[in-house]
């Protein structure tokens, strides 16, 4: 029977789609010996059998179809308390219910054996099984109960865990990132209950600027849960990683949330002694830091970490730990001064960099959103997740309470606005309607106006307004990493002509899509597949995307997990069985209609119908059929708004450019293959690289023949080569010969675009004058 409980001994980060995200990282922490409370999980499976059990499946999905717009906040309420109560009043399978309750058995004696009395007290937290994926930073959105005894009262919580999977928040954010809702499903962690003396949150970079030399530690008196709603302004502690040396900002904690004794929390006043007491001692600090450096160290990338010091033992315990995803792939913030003399109206901590200015507007309960204006400066008690329309037309927010990890902070990274916490009295000393800046580099409010904030909007806007001449040669971009797509969408570039699917799998999904299918993970390929490609047709839309449908070469789909088992070793991968050879074939077909099936839900849950495709290394017109056969009967068929552009990288594809013609929109000149193909040049052999030339003659001659036959056909040509963003000359063969399209990588694009633009104009005064360029007749096929 597939299992309804596992222990955090026996998962790691590979179990995610069986235990979430959280869960998976307890067990990897426990492997990798971090002090972590010991404890054990529902399964996916667990919740999967509970909503058929209970047959709620069908009025999730009918409850959801009522929600149309995530940002209609009555609907989203309504329809999430509706779920929340279905699955509340429901009953819990026995079968389900007895494996919890002899899982909590097991528990209780671990907990004697090392020297607890009686039952033990336990956390009970939200796993979902889409969380703490790269860019999809699930934190907070399902719900966690603290300080549960007794086994009927944690299959209780458990149950209200598995309602949590709809709040409001996770509705909203499952849109948001265009994740499924049916086909994310909760585990309840059930972990040993730290006594907490004081708790808090610790992230190995600073969290405010991106800087990577330091591990920021938030520390408040009680449970840490104060600090992550943002009910208590922590004490901040950074340490060097390498001189771990100690900076500290110590703050007056006034409340905390402290545990009952007979179960449940509640909130206490910090006694007025404490308040403004250092909450760690620096040994302390230092082990926490030294911690969260080894969790880095295993991970290999920044993290996000919950931590707790029992009262009990002083022991320093790691409740969970997450990837950080706000400054993934950014680059640390500059630094911002101001030199004009302006008053200053509050201070507080600079928990999202920026500068910038407007009209406050101060709002102080959540039913006032609706009254905020696009541009305005939103300022407040403190921010919760219905908040979240209004953030997104903010133009810089402002606390009164919180940390650097907050609701509110953590909502502003994500979002690129400028972001000030812990400033007190906020929304007392500034009025609604008054011109205010926020320098949230330096956790400053100035009254009125500053000449560097108009500056700085100013800068943006030029940067974005940077006139480009227009062609009538399309200039695209090459592109493989989804999370740089944002940053480069302001380029002058007319959309994506080469989008690798590689990309993904090497980075995000790892696995070969053979050995997810055989382990029961097709979704899992779908979903991710769909997410990346989602990523850049938002980020470029309207403007269109072409996806390269994937080309990895045998010996690179051996290197992902699992892969040795469905991979023939071959004695030349780059003329193996690649491209389209592989989508029809037995061995993977099943794992090309995967592919398709991520595109289709792009196209039309997502509705980005900017998404079109490419098939790659195809060499006969029989192999673009049964491909193209395929297609259709996924769903995918070439139209108006869907495009299917073939890679002409073999000779095949030249020469019979008209048959290809019939199954294809366009083509997109592969220069890199193509030479290779053509000149039977191994472009990865280094003794002969003098002979591969992209601009010989019988490569230029082909280019040019594709072109003719193609427009002829009345079919489009693009290029996606290195050629075009290394030769320039190279770039203006293409044009004077009638391409449609380039496309180049991002740091060509606007000296490409510039080039384009000349040689139309001279190509438009040659017309004008009859003083042009003969054709070369070499050209001629």
């Amino acid at each position: 029977m597939t299992e309804f409980i596992l222990w955090f001994g026996e998962i790691g980060m590979e179990d995610v789609p069986r235990v979430g995200g959280k869960s998976a990282s307890l067990g990897e922490m426990t492997r990798a010996d971090v002090p972590v409370p010991y404890g054990f999980t529902t399964t996916a499976y667990a919740f999967q059998f509970f909503l058929e059990h209970s047959q709620l499946g069908s009025i999730v999905e009918e409850s959801l179809k009522e929600l149309r717009d995530p940002e209609d906040t009555r609907t989203l309420q309504k329809v999430g308390k509706s779920i929340r109560k279905s699955i509340e009043k429901a009953e819990m399978p026995k079968e389900l219910e007895e494996e919890i309750k002899k899982a909590y058995q097991e528990l209780t004696r671990r907990y004697k054996k090392e020297g607890g009395s009686g039952e033990p007290y336990v956390a009970v937290r939200s796993s979902a099984t889409a969380e703490d994926l790269p860019d999809a930073s699930f934190a907070g959105q399902q719900e966690t109960y603290l300080n549960v005894v007794g086994q009927d009262e944690l299959v209780s919580k458990v149950r209200d865990c598995f309602a949590s999977l709809f709040t409001d928040r996770a509705i909203y954010y499952r849109i948001q990132k265009g994740f499924d809702h049916m086909e994310v499903a909760l585990a309840a962690v059930v972990q040993l209950m730290v006594f907490s003396e004081s708790a808090g949150v610790m992230f190995t970079l600073n969290v405010s600027n991106g800087d990577r030399e330091v591990v920021q530690i938030e520390a408040a008196y009680g449970l840490g849960e104060y600090v992550v709603q943002g009910k208590v302004t922590p004490d901040v502690y950074y340490v060097d990683k390498e001189k771990l040396e100690v900076n500290k900002i110590l703050s007056e904690k006034e409340v905390m949330l402290v545990r009952k004794e007979k179960g449940g929390v509640e909130e206490k006043e910090v006694p007025e002694a404490k308040r403004g007491n250092q909450v760690l001692s620096d040994e302390q600090i230092i082990q926490l830091a030294k911690y969260g450096i080894s969790i880095e160290n295993h991970y290999k990338k920044p993290m996000d970490i919950e931590w707790g010091l029992d009262e009990r033992t002083n022991k320093l315990w790691i409740l969970q730990a997450r990837p950080e995803t706000a400054w993934a792939g950014k680059t640390p913030q500059k630094q911002v001064t101001i030199t004009e003399e302006r008053n200053i109206i509050v201070k507080g901590l600079p928990a999202s960099p920026g500068l910038a200015a407007g009209k406050a507007n101060v709002i102080t309960d959540v039913s006032g959103i609706n009254e905020f204006k696009q541009g305005e400066i939103l300022v407040t008690e403190m921010t919760a997740p219905d908040w979240v329309p209004a953030m997104k037309k903010a133009e810089a927010i402002v606390t009164n309470s919180g940390g650097m990890t907050c609701h509110a902070a953590i909502v502003s990274r994500e979002l690129g606005i400028p972001c000030i916490v812990a400033s007190k009295d906020a929304t007392t000393v500034i009025q609604s309607g008054q011109d205010i800046t926020v320098d949230a580099v330096n956790g400053i409010v100035y009254d009125g106006i500053l000449k560097e904030a108009v500056e700085e909007k100013e800068e943006k806007a030029a940067v974005m307004a940077e006139v480009f001449p227009v062609t009538g040669t399309k200039v695209l971009m090459n592109l493989g990493d989804p999370d740089l797509a944002e940053k480069y969408a302001a380029l002058p570039c007319d959309g994506i002509g080469l989008m690798r699917e590689e990309f993904i799998w090497t980075t995000f999904i790892h696995e070969h899509p053979n050995y997810l299918i055989e382990t029961g993970q097709s979704q899992k390929v779908i979903d991710m597949l769909a997410e990346g490609f989602r990523q850049v047709a938002k980020a470029l839309y309207p403007r269109p995307v072409v996806l390269r449908l994937s080309d990895f070469k045998t010996s690179e789909y051996r290197d992902l997990t699992g892969g040795e088992k469905y991979e023939p070793e071959e004695p030349s991968a780059l003329l193996g069985w690649r491209g389209a050879s592989r989508y029809y074939d037995k061995h993977y077909v099943d794992a090309f209609k995967l592919e398709l099936k991520a595109v289709k839900k792009v196209r039309e849950e997502f509705r980005l119908k900017n998404l079109w495709v490419m098939i790659p290394f195809c060499r006969t017109v029989e192999e673009c059929h049964r491909v193209i056969t395929i297609m259709k009967e996924e769903g995918l068929e070439k139209g108006p708004d869907f495009k299917i552009w073939l890679m002409a990288e073999i000779p095949s594809n030249i020469i019979l450019a008209d048959k290809f013609s019939e199954y294809v929109d366009g083509f997109s000149v592969g220069s890199n293959d193509l030479t290779m193909l053509i000149l039977g040049a191994d472009r990865d052999n280094d003794r002969i690289a003098p002979i591969f030339d992209e601009r010989d003659l019988a490569v230029k001659r082909a280019i040019h023949h594709l072109i003719e036959a193609a427009h002829k056909h009345g079919k489009t040509v693009s290029i996606c080569g290195q050629a075009p963003s290394v030769y320039p000359d190279f770039t203006a063969f293409l044009i004077r010969s009638g391409i449609d399209s380039v496309s180049v990588n991002p740091d060509a694009v606007k000296a490409t675009k510039h080039l384009v633009a000349q040689v139309e104009q001279r190509i438009i005064l040659e017309k004008a004058t009859g003083r042009g360029i003969e054709e070369d007749g070499d050209l001629a096929w």
